[in-house]
């Protein structure tokens, strides 16, 4: 385990199982299937960024200081309340997040919005393993109790709970975990029971893939380490031609980018958290000079709402 000022601290990992890898701190990987949709930029309000599809009938809104970090839903119309309802914690990783928006986005192109035959707003299937069919063609093993079946990862530090009774629309269903017990530690992916099983399935495929994924070292939490995989990333043995960026690439450019956005306003949720840390330290220079220096105008964030314990 990694001290505080250890010089590996922000050394880039693969991180295996990719379910306790943890947030990154950022949405990208969850955006990245629906780039191309609407962005909404918003000031006021804990929810930071809100990407819709071209009509908005899917919303997917990302809350940066929240417990619910991601809060997605589908409607029949764009002023009709959710159909179905997906959260997605704060410690739950974005590259989880993206195998429900692929699947989104690949619903909406092919939907035709006049008709509104969307397969994002089909009923779920009747059959509950349909669901979570990913998860059991991968060796999970499954325990029926009344009312309740849980479904656990040959490690036995994931698994998905559901509620067969499901007493309403609008209520919990299926609840996919990683982790130990914690608000620090257990990702948490929620669905309310009108979600179409597809959906779902997506979303647990992505926690059933065996491949890794980048992080920093310090990102990982102390109490996960023990029961992960890591194994720093080669630059040497990266494969040639483009790739994704990492950790190490945010955090190289985050100085230049900062400069350049300083005299706008903030467009992504990256860019609030750094008008927000700049906030912070003009704040902090203020009250040690005596004559405050003129800085650009910058808003933090909203702040958090109250934590809320994991489940």
């Amino acid at each position: 385990m990694h001290s505080p000022d250890s010089p590996d601290r922000y050394e880039e990992v693969l991180v295996s199982p990719m379910y306790l890898a943890g947030s990154n701190g950022a949405g990208d990987a969850g955006f990245a299937p629906v780039a191309h949709w609407p962005h909404h930029y918003l000031d006021d309000g804990p929810c930071q960024l809100l990407v819709t599809s071209p009509d908005q009938r899917i919303r997917i809104g990302w809350y940066g200081d929240d417990f619910e970090l991601w809060k997605i839903t589908a409607a029949q119309e764009a002023v009709a309340p959710p159909h179905w309802t997906a959260t997605f914690n704060h410690v739950t990783p974005a590259e989880i997040v993206a195998g429900l928006t692929t699947a989104l986005a690949q619903d909406y192109a092919a939907s035709d919005p006049y008709e509104n035959d969307g397969r994002f707003l089909a009923n779920p299937s009747v059959h509950w393993a349909d669901a979570v069919q990913p998860l059991l063609d991968a060796g999970w093993q499954r325990r029926l109790t009344y009312g309740l079946i849980e479904i656990t990862a040959p490690d036995r530090l994931a698994g998905v709970e559901i509620d067969t009774l499901r007493g309403g629309p609008d209520s919990e269903a299926v609840t996919l975990w990683a982790g130990p017990r914690g608000w620090g530690t257990r990702a948490e992916a929620v669905f309310t029971s009108r979600t179409p099983s597809h959906l779902i399935a997506a979303t647990a495929a992505v926690m059933a893939s065996s491949a890794p994924v980048v992080r920093e070292r310090h990102m990982i939490h102390r109490e996960v380490e023990p029961l992960v995989t890591l194994t720093p990333v080669d630059p040497a043995a990266a494969p040639p031609g483009p790739r994704s960026p990492t950790p190490l690439d945010v955090r190289r450019t985050a100085v230049t980018e900062a400069v350049r956005r300083a005299a706008r306003a903030p467009r992504t949720a990256a860019d609030l958290r750094v008008m927000a840390a700049q906030s912070r330290t003009t704040s902090s220079a203020r009250k040690r000079s005596p004559s405050p220096a003129p800085t650009a105008a910058a808003r933090a964030p909203v702040a958090s709402s109250a934590r809320r314990h994991s489940r």
